[in-house]
């Protein structure tokens, strides 16, 4: 409560324990007051809500907390560290308003959040205008290419939107209404988030699953690890198996300077690049492993490794199982989607249309390209193009009928591919950036609107789209990389990017819950749920170091909080 006895509500209370991290977190009700397991051992405890100082308590490891915290958080009166508690979506959007028109401001929200956020302390460091330049090169030989319209204006839009004199007062102006920091809705503050650090300062877990067996796996893409979390052992016990990568480079198949540019993010061991994972019906895990242009296939009971060779396959991305037991996988370079029978090791390449006869011929000539990029530097010739995107084959997966879908991110397009006779239909979508799409139990397909900041549903049958705006303010600031559909009750849960946020769409009644994440810069792509309901993710910013405290997170949300045996009502006081 502030000193005047009202409570705050919405308060994220965080009960943290070290080495490595694992958190619970709760949300205070209309009453100020928020349960929690009863702490053992050494826990930190941080009570988080934007317009109030960030306020740290340390119980005793002996068990003698008290029963009741008097836990006094203070307005934060200083505008600069108001304004830094924003998430990164509202910074990017003094960004966006500077630019010319709609195309512009879609463009730097599908190319400049690509893979990490954008707005966030890090990226939002005040830069000059030739740096900011220079920093545009670099995210171009990383992929993110810009048409020339947006990079000859986009430097000047970030040098003065992100300049600490103009940002923090336009950011705070309307700090002193209730609608600066609204909390969370009631629905919101039911729910319970555990966090656990899985790897280190240098992994970046891309992608999690949920095993059947119940536990946890993720694709480390920068370590070339399986990591793997088992929640049943307390603070959770952690296991990872290396990659094989044979002789392949730093940079995989692709080139040395793509391992020079891995290094210049942060220290890497990517050889192979682990990108999605999905179980195997024999209970095995397979992955893409995106720069070695290989499928792998690990045991969890023998331990051991298999790979195959995808040729003429570039940059796997991600992958499905069909009911025959063979994989469908997206190819993001070489715009195509392949097939691979475990089987009998067979694989087929469906190339996918492309826009123009110039994006067709690049791709086909993409093995050549590769092959002169070793012995000469194209890395500039990629940072100063004309900004030419290609398709990006992204999402897929398979409807009831057994067809194929897929999302190409920079076409605008989805597109069906008969398993049979591998023919290929693609579907303009009225929206952009389509990305990891998901059928629900009634045949729906769901696509999440990267750029567009929406949601989707398209039906099969009439061909026909509907489409949702996600609740984030500013208006279609935030960047939903992807989705998944939970089949026992028809939700729809959103990763909201560059927002810190996941969101849960009730289609039946059309309902958005917007669901705050207590660490900032919690970038998620991909999304799962385990035998309980409860919703799976990680904090996969690239580069990781921009996450708070620098290490990712596997990050479970239970949406409907059951109180724990053993669980304390802890009522808080707040002071302004």
């Amino acid at each position: 409560m502030r000193s005047s006895g009202a409570p705050v509500v919405g308060a994220m209370v965080t009960f943290q324990t070290p080495e490595p991290l694992h958190s619970v977190t709760t949300f205070s009700d209309e009453h100020g007051r928020f349960a929690t397991p009863a702490p053992t051992g050494a826990v930190s405890v941080r009570v988080r809500r934007i317009g109030f100082r960030d306020h740290w308590r340390e119980l005793p490891a002996d068990g003698s907390a008290p029963r009741a915290l008097d836990l006094a958080l203070e307005r934060e009166t200083d505008p600069a560290a108001l304004a830094a508690q924003l998430p990164a979506n509202r910074w990017n959007q003094l960004v966006l308003q500077r630019l010319p028109d709609d195309a512009a401001r879609e463009e730097m929200k599908r190319q400049c959040t690509f893979c990490h956020q954008q707005g966030s302390a890090a990226t939002r460091r005040p830069r000059d205008t030739l740096e900011w330049q220079a920093v545009i090169a670099r995210m171009g030989r990383r992929g993110a290419l810009l048409s020339p319209g947006l990079r000859a204006t986009l430097p000047a839009a970030l040098a003065a939107a992100y300049a600490p004199e103009t940002a923090v007062a336009a950011l705070t102006a309307a700090r002193d209404t209730k609608d600066f920091a609204p909390p969370p809705d009631p629905a919101a503050r039911r729910a319970l988030i555990e966090e656990w650090e899985l790897g280190g300062r240098f992994s970046t877990q891309h992608d999690v699953m949920v095993h059947p067996d119940g536990r946890i796996y993720a694709a480390d893409m920068n370590q070339d690890v399986l990591h793997r979390l088992d929640v049943s052992v307390p603070g959770g016990s952690r296991a990872a198996w290396k990659i094989p990568h044979g002789d392949l480079p730093l940079g995989g198949a692709f080139d040395d300077d793509t391992g020079a540019d891995l290094r210049a993010l942060m220290p890497s061991d990517a050889h192979v690049g682990p990108h999605s994972l999905q179980t195997a019906p024999d209970g095995s895990i397979w992955l893409t492993l995106a720069l070695a242009n290989q499928l792998a296939r690990f045991d969890p009971k023998t331990e051991e490794w298999q790979i195959s060779a995808l040729p003429g396959a570039w940059y796997p991305h991600t992958l499905r199982f069909d009911r025959e037991g063979r994989i469908w996988y997206t190819l993001a370079a070489s715009n195509q989607v392949g097939r691979f029978d475990p089987a009998t090791g067979r694989n087929t390449l469906v190339r996918l249309p492309s826009d123009t006869w110039a994006q067709a011929a690049v791709l086909r000539a993409l093995p050549l390209l590769m092959w002169l990029g070793r012995h000469v530097d194209l890395r500039g010739a990629a940072a100063e193009s004309t900004g030419m995107n290609m398709p990006v084959p992204y999402g897929i997966d398979l409807a009831p009928d057994g067809g194929v879908w897929f999302s190409q991110l920079n076409a605008r397009r989805i597109g069906r591919i008969d398993p049979t006779t591998l023919a290929v239909e693609t579907i303009d979508t009225p929206f952009p950036g389509p990305r990891r799409l998901r059928f629900d139990a009634k045949g729906g397909l769901w696509i999440p609107s990267f750029s567009g900041g929406l949601v989707a549903r398209f039906s099969p049958d009439t061909r026909r789209f509907e489409t949702w705006a996600l609740p984030i303010e500013p208006a279609g600031s935030d960047v939903p990389y992807a989705l998944n559909v939970d089949r026992r009750t028809n939700a729809v849960w959103i990763c909201g990017a560059n927002s810190d946020t996941l969101l849960r769409f009730e289609p039946d009644v059309e309902r958005f819950t917007v669901y705050p994440l207590p660490t900032r810069v919690t970038y998620t792509r991909e999304i799962d749920f385990d035998a309980e309901g409860r919703v799976w993710t990680s904090s996969s910013n690239a580069p990781t170091w921009q996450i708070e405290d620098g290490v990712p997170r596997v990050l479970r949300l239970d949406p409907d909080r059951v109180d724990p045996e053993g669980a304390r009502v802890i009522l808080p006081r707040a002071a302004r």
